[in-house]
């Protein structure tokens, strides 16, 4: 508070014109509140994290006024994200006449490695910031927030819009006379948007600036009303009309595919279908002969028997790692079957030490010694090594389910695939209840 003026007359303002105008945008958006309520601590964090859920796609957005004698906006970003949203948002703002002075983080300081803003050391996956919009006990700062502060948020919502690839208009901008509304159902899709309105998914992108086919539920697009271009049937995939009893694991199963291909496919915002929902499926990738993961395989063990290289396994099978799971199904390229045994060769080069081997290979250094005789660690560059295959399995961390966890979720945590997740733990729907415990393979962890 500064004289007659109170930060918390600045902040509801700011707030309730922001969630007008995301809207107004067909932003779904939620607010803490609406009026000069006192709310707990609690209550904010169960509107930030209970509405949308905890996860890096939510932005949470907290309306400050300053105090100290400085002059101008700052932005404060969590430990956790980059500064690319916060630098456009105070560009925004700078370009709507306020000073700009600087992003930043701030820790605990009993714990650095925390943030110091409980907005966002307990909202621990969503993208928090606070927004300072000026001091309001420096003088110049007072009469531009006294008659510029809601220039500034509008500021704030067109580097959002801009951020999430949400098309921008100004406040009270009508729509041309040949568009409609859209609002973004569970299940939606830019190509079944596109389908239902006779048009094209590039015309939709173009209308919409949209620069994915990622789509929020609740955000609201733009259809044209007329076109000469209505969409072809797609050549890449066929389509399934989802049934009771039916799971995304199930789909996968019965088409060839993968539960990874159908979320990337469909742009699914969640693993949950609804009966009667269309999804397309991909067509598989042709190949010779599809391989089931045995205990002990690799990649590499697995391309020697084939007579193929393990990029070329990777790329067939939109593998990102070299993680296996007993029981997964990999397609074969085109090769020449060979005599399995129970090593490969490797040429070391430049740089190469035993641990460096032990770890591409997934064995270890006692293994590689033991298998070459070798007396000590000592390499020398174009010098031949047997590589035994491991025969140990993937490790593995335990994971208890929480409230609002899905397995999409779980696995991008973890950085691994929904379908590495299922095989290990035998899930045959990808259903999950709070208190049930997985396992999650830990080798793509790097903490």
């Amino acid at each position: 508070m500064s004289g007659n003026l109170k930060e918390k007359d600045f902040t509801l303002q700011a707030a309730n014109y922001m969630y007008d105008r995301f809207k107004e945008l067909g932003i779904p958006v939620a607010i803490t509140r609406d009026d000069d309520t006192t709310l707990s601590r609690a209550e904010r964090l169960s509107t930030m994290t209970d509405t949308f859920g905890n996860d890096s796609k939510v932005i949470v957005l907290s309306n400050h006024i300053n105090a100290g004698g400085g002059e101008g906006a700052e932005i404060v970003y969590p430990l956790r994200t980059d500064s690319t949203l916060p630098s456009m948002i105070l560009d925004e703002i700078g370009e709507r006449g306020q000073i700009k002075r600087k992003i930043y983080q701030r820790v605990l300081p009993e714990d650095p490695s925390k943030d110091y803003y409980y907005i966002m050391r307990e909202t621990p996956n969503t993208t928090a910031l606070l927004i300072e919009y000026g001091f309001i006990d420096n003088p110049n700062d007072q009469k531009k927030l006294q008659n510029n502060l809601l220039d500034y948020v509008e500021g704030v919502v067109e580097a959002v819009t801009d951020y999430i690839g949400v098309t921008y208009r100004p406040p009270g901008q009508t729509l041309p006379d040949d568009t409609n509304l859209y609002t973004v159902k569970r299940g939606d899709t830019l190509y079944g948007i596109a389908k239902q309105f006779n048009t094209t998914v590039d015309a939709l992108k173009a209308l919409n600036n949209l620069t994915n086919n990622n789509l929020m539920i609740g955000q609201t697009l733009i259809i044209p009303t007329t076109t000469t271009n209505p969409v072809p049937e797609p050549d890449d995939g066929s389509e399934y009309i989802v049934k009771a009893g039916d799971s995304l694991y199930s789909i996968a199963q019965k088409f060839n595919t993968t539960v990874n291909d159908l979320i990337e496919f469909n742009n699914l915002p969640t693993t949950i279908l609804q009966v009667g929902q269309s999804l397309r499926i991909p067509n598989p990738t042709p190949s010779n002969i599809i391989y089931t993961v045995k205990r002990g395989d690799t990649l590499y063990k697995i391309a020697n028997i084939y007579g193929v290289s393990v990029d070329a396994i990777k790329k067939l099978n939109n593998l990102d790692n070299n993680t296996l799971t007993i029981g997964q199904q990999l397609y074969i390229p085109k090769g020449t079957v060979v005599e399995e045994t129970n090593f490969t060769t490797y040429q070391v080069k430049p740089g190469d030490t035993l641990y460096s081997i032990a770890q591409e290979f997934g064995t270890t250094v006692d293994a590689i010694k033991t298998y070459n005789n070798l007396t000590s660690n000592l390499l020398t560059v174009n010098q031949i090594l047997q590589i035994p295959f491991s025969e140990t399995t993937t490790e593995t961390i335990t994971y208890v389910v929480k409230r609002g966890d899905t397995l999409y979720q779980i696995a991008n945590n973890f950085g691994v695939t929904i379908d590495e997740i299922m095989n290990l733990n035998n899930l045959d729907s990808t259903i999950l209840t709070i208190g049930d415990t997985l396992l999650i393979p830990s080798k793509n962890l790097d903490y």
